[in-house]
């Protein structure tokens, strides 16, 4: 087989899942359903926090990020998952496929750096409460948040570019979105070196974050431990409860699919573990950061007072 690198005019087919007769539709609309709540969703949180004073806090500011990120990296991959469920194997462009595998682990570093500054946040406000406004300031917050993107698209730039030079013989993509594992079983040489270079980047990565999210979660804990009522402590574990939900269902399925050994998994899985970060995680995103937080509650109930009076007139 001619094994020159043709990866810059070859069209891919993404495979998607296999599904037939009635439940073809039934995923579409459901996935369909999903997706327009969970663009819904952060759009809300977005306009919330811009728009209610109560809302304008370090911690809301990241959290308003996070939901602008989500929007972007939601959009990345369902579109082709739409389509892959409603038409079957769907080509694409060679182009348009690296693109999507560059932008979406761009979207996913950006957010495994992004989780460690909201965890920062959380501990400067409960360990360092007098100094936590000059320590967080506004300029701060837009550097760090800024810094989360350009660390973010910076890190995905090596397997990316080391997936988009390899030569490839084969086109079908056993998954609905370009994705690294499922990229390089389709190339025409030995893609264990570069396995080890995707597993070392993403894994360090990710990696030293999380570590720095539970050494700061450790700090915490001991903080709120010496608070003096049960009452303060229940507080302080409350604005802390969601962001630690959002973590343990990220890193999870993060470090299950890109951390461990893809040959050790039965075929499809990682199609399954993907709908959890790249579908499930920022659906569920907008409803745990507000059902479970009462200050977003009030803000809500502000907003609608606001709209019912706008709609009554003078």
């Amino acid at each position: 087989m001619d094994c020159v690198n043709h990866t810059w005019t070859q069209t891919f087919i993404l495979a998607g899942f296999t599904t037939t007769g009635i439940l073809r539709p039934l995923a579409f609309l459901g996935t369909l359903c999903i997706y327009l709540l969970t663009l819904a969703g952060n759009l809300f949180i977005i306009v919330l926090v811009h728009t209610d004073s109560g809302l304008s806090t370090p911690m809301y500011f990241f959290i308003s990020v996070l939901s602008f990120l989500e929007l972007w990296y939601v959009s990345t991959t369902v579109p082709t998952l739409l389509h892959t469920l409603l038409q079957g194997r769907s080509p694409i462009p060679s182009v348009a496929c690296f693109i999507q595998l560059y932008i979406f682990h761009s979207l996913g570093m950006t957010e495994c750096y992004l989780l460690g500054v909201m965890a920062l946040d959380r501990y400067l406000a409960i360990c360092r409460p007098l100094h936590y406004h000059a320590l967080m300031s506004r300029q701060v917050q837009v550097w760090l948040a800024g810094s989360t993107w350009v660390a973010g698209f910076s890190a995905a730039l090596v397997p990316a570019s080391l997936t988009g030079i390899l030569p490839y013989c084969l086109k079908e993509v056993a998954h609905y979105f370009c994705d690294l594992a499922p990229l390089m079983r389709l190339a025409c040489v030995d893609t264990s070196w570069h396995a080890r270079i995707h597993g070392a980047v993403i894994g360090v990565a990710t990696g030293c974050n999380f570590v720095l999210i539970i050494g700061l979660y450790v700090g915490i804990l001991r903080a709120v431990l010496k608070l003096p009522s049960a009452a303060s402590r229940a507080k302080a574990f409350s604005t802390c409860s969601s962001h630690m939900t959002v973590v343990a269902l990220f890193y999870a399925s993060a470090f299950t699919v890109y951390v461990g050994s893809p040959g050790s998994r039965p075929e499809g899985t990682d199609k399954l573990i993907a709908l959890v970060y790249a579908l499930l995680t920022p659906f569920l995103n907008p409803i745990i950061y507000t059902l479970r937080n009462k200050e977003v509650k009030e803000a809500v109930r502000r907003l609608t007072d606001r709209v019912k009076t706008n709609l009554r007139g003078p």
